[in-house]
């Protein structure tokens, strides 16, 4: 099966991060239970000018390189490489972040799996004249069987795949939010997730 995988929040606890982040540049404590958006600008009320700060401070290298992993998170997707599984990373990162992101997967052991960063929201500046960066336009040229995605936003990203089964990954920001159809399932932790695509893979063989 091919199989989408979003990065923050879903490989790793990039927002947990970014409540420590925003302490320690603003003073402001918003624990990570009390994100209620995926606008984090909104969730922290910030500035214009202290979200850019924080945007820039989150995606150093040596913070990139420093995120925790989601508990579960790479020893499941190295299991669906294992299997045969075609697994693409897809995510709104912008196309700087691409080394230290690359870094962080490979030290985790997912050095087979390919990353993209897709404009998902329109970044100024984005350039897709690396292969590894995709306009909206390539990306969907993609087919996937399953997605693992965290962000409201970044659903209307799968209307083009009617089948496509997107698993949520449980967040504070996507609890209030409504699904787009009945493909899409919430799902506690990644034992679950892979609960969902191993029984999906095993029907399949039979």
């Amino acid at each position: 099966m091919n199989i989408y995988i979003d990065f923050d929040d879903c490989l790793c606890e990039t927002a947990r991060n970014f409540c420590g982040l925003v302490k320690k540049l603003y003073g402001t404590d918003v624990p990570y239970e009390k994100i209620k958006y995926f606008n984090l600008k909104k969730s922290y009320s910030l500035t214009d000018e202290q979200y850019e700060q924080l945007m820039i401070e989150g995606h150093k290298p040596e913070v990139l390189l420093s995120y925790e992993e989601a508990p579960g998170a790479s020893d499941t997707v190295r299991s669906w490489i294992a299997a045969g599984h075609d697994v693409r990373i897809i995510t709104g990162r912008p196309a700087g972040a691409y080394e230290p992101s690359r870094a962080w997967l490979d030290a985790h052991g997912l050095d087979q799996v390919k990353l993209y960063c897709l404009n998902k929201y329109g970044r100024a500046g984005f350039s897709s004249e690396k292969d590894y960066c995709l306009e909206i336009e390539d990306y969907l040229k993609m087919h996937f069987d399953y997605a693992v995605e965290d962000s409201p936003a970044a659903f209307q990203f799968f209307g083009h795949l009617p089948d496509l089964q997107v698993l949520v990954y449980d967040r504070p920001w996507n609890r209030a939010c409504e699904f787009p159809s009945g493909n899409f399932r919430r799902c506690a932790d990644w034992e679950t997730i892979d609960r969902i695509v191993r029984d999906s893979s095993n029907d399949k063989q039979k």
